[in-house]
């Protein structure tokens, strides 16, 4: 069990275990009272839980791929005293209204298939790869809608490609790391559908700054 601000994170044995990557996450993301939110991917939803920490009023959405970290995110809502949709299926195609969301959010899998990394089924682009993911977010948002998400920092460029070519024009960027002696171990991006170019790069985020 996790407390999240108000709201209590229980992680079935089916979700991937709570990690400083979502928390980051959750905190980064642009998020407003009454904003209709969609987590691809929720997992357990966490992310859902965190936003709503930070804004009142959020219409919550989610897609989950397994059935048992679906179910897991529906009680972890319920259990908050929180409304939400969460669907068990494939997040390229989830069935929500298009075109007509706030925020979508995402902690996707890191690792592409074939590059030679193994960070186990949760982790490894299987059923859907970075293009597909920005893609779905696009076909979800409103227009000036924003999709965040966080990722490697070696797949930074491709993070940044991906977007843009969805639509998403780079409007945020900020990364992870350990300390000021060790490289990011993360990166928080995020993207404003049909914005105008302009990237602000936020300081990075230290998590021990015992080494600065």
């Amino acid at each position: 069990m996790e407390q999240l601000g108000p709201y209590r994170y229980d992680r079935d044995p089916a979700c991937f275990p709570l990690g400083r990557d979502s928390l980051e996450l959750g905190e980064f993301a642009t998020v407003k009272p009454g904003w209709r939110v969609c987590d691809l991917g929720c997992g357990g939803g966490v992310l859902l839980l965190l936003l709503s920490a930070r804004a009142d009023g959020l219409t919550l959405a989610g897609v989950e791929l397994e059935e048992a970290a679906a179910r897991a995110a529906r009680a972890n809502l319920a259990r908050n005293g929180l409304a939400g949709e969460i669907r068990a299926g494939d997040l390229r195609e989830s069935g929500f209204p298009t075109g007509s969301w706030d925020l979508v959010i995402s902690n996707p899998p890191y690792f592409a298939l074939g590059s030679g990394k193994s960070g186990g089924g949760a982790r490894m682009e299987e059923h859907c790869t970075l293009p597909e993911l920005c893609r779905a977010a696009a076909a979800l948002l409103r227009p000036r809608g924003r999709f965040a998400l966080v990722h490697r920092p070696e797949r930074l460029v491709e993070v940044l490609t991906e977007l843009r070519r969805a639509g998403l024009e780079p409007k945020r960027l900020r990364l992870i790391q350990h300390d000021a002696a060790h490289p990011p171990s993360a990166v928080l991006a995020e993207g404003v559908k049909g914005a105008k170019t302009g990237l602000e790069i936020l300081p990075a985020r230290l998590l021990h700054r015992g080494g600065e």
